[in-house]
């Protein structure tokens, strides 16, 4: 892709973002005329509230491999899968299905049996995905590699056999780093510390033992002698973004914008007096702006939206119920605030 310099506002007051490098797998930017708490905040959220897709469920038919089927479905978890237009699929609490749907979901079937004598392995590009869903280009496995297998899942002898049928769903990776859409977010400001914000542990000196960094060319070099500014404070800084391969580098850091805004939304209009009982996660106002959240994250009556596979035996109908009694908030030495209506 073609990367050009853009500025998010013509005067120099404004934020602006200069693009250094990238390509199909990273970018390299600089933002600037923002403060540390705004730029940090975009890190983070690119770290783990970018919605992407991830196999989420695995229904093992068969499998005599080697390899304990919760081995495997962690292993197809972290396949990468293709999330663009991620914003077609539903989360799965908001869904009306009883569990996954094509509206919600997306799904990939595992077969592969070995007859030859030879070690057989098993790739993402045995993944099978099913026609039904959201868009053309959700759930498909990222292949990077030049020979076009990408990962490997397991590896088969004669006779072995593994079928499964996987369900991707929407999910973020403050749930679950399989829904993570960086490797990693590079950030750094201040290349010269002239803030003072770190203190270097140094044996005999510190310029030596600490190398500066690319982003040092970027800045002027501090003089000798100048006096500690107290009322400075970072306005530049360095991102790197590194995408796994789900979504463009360029697309996460506008999800992650995005997501930035939907939440200040949100935090406005809860300021600005809201309807009552509006109350983040568990309220309307989120979900007026679609907020990232997991594909059964808590669900709009305050209770958990779970399948099957997570239900307990302590789990009665109740709500939380536990092994000392109901879903109350009683002990065995007492009431407690758990559990109860006007509690936590």
């Amino acid at each position: 892709m073609d990367y050009d310099p853009m500025a998010l506002d013509a005067e120099d007051t404004g934020p602006t973002v200069n693009i250094r490098d990238g390509d199909d797998s990273k970018v390299d930017f600089t933002l600037a005329h923002v403060d540390l708490a705004f730029a940090n905040s975009l890190r983070r959220i690119m770290l783990a509230e970018v919605p992407t897709m991830a196999i989420d469920l695995v229904e093992v038919e068969a499998n005599t491999s080697v390899l304990a089927d919760e081995f495997i479905a962690h292993r197809l978890g972290l396949i990468p899968l293709n999330s663009k237009a991620v914003d077609d699929v539903l989360y799965t609490r908001d869904c009306d299905c009883e569990q996954y749907c094509e509206n919600c979901s997306v799904t990939l079937t595992l077969h592969a049996r070995c007859t030859g004598d030879e070690v057989m392995r098993v790739y993402a590009r045995d993944l099978v995905v099913a026609e039904q869903r959201p868009n053309e280009w959700v759930g498909i496995p990222i292949i990077t590699d030049p020979e076009g297998l990408g990962s490997v899942i397991c590896k088969l002898r004669k006779g072995q056999e593994l079928r499964m049928k996987c369900i991707a769903k929407k999910g973020i990776a403050k749930e679950h780093s399989k829904w993570a859409p960086v490797s990693a977010v590079g950030f750094e400001y201040d290349p010269h510390n002239k803030l003072k914000h770190l203190d270097y542990w140094y044996e005999e000196d510190a310029a030596k033992e600490w190398p500066k960094s690319k982003n040092a060319d970027e800045e002027d070099l501090p003089q000798e002698g100048e006096p500690f500014d107290y009322d400075a404070q970072p306005s530049r800084f360095y991102f790197e973004v590194e995408s796994i391969g789900n979504l463009e580098p360029d697309t996460v850091v506008q999800q992650g914008i995005k997501v930035l805004q939907q939440k200040l939304a949100a935090v406005i209009q809860e300021l600005a007096g809201g309807d009552e009982g509006q109350n983040g996660v568990n309220g309307d106002t989120a979900d007026a702006y679609n907020g990232p959240r997991s594909p059964d994250a808590v669900d709009g009556g305050g209770g958990y939206a779970m399948d099957q596979g997570y239900t307990t035996p302590y789990m009665n109908g109740g709500g939380a119920a536990s092994a000392w009694g109901g879903a109350g908030g009683a002990t065995p030495y007492g009431a407690t605030p758990y559990g109860q209506s006007n509690g936590w």
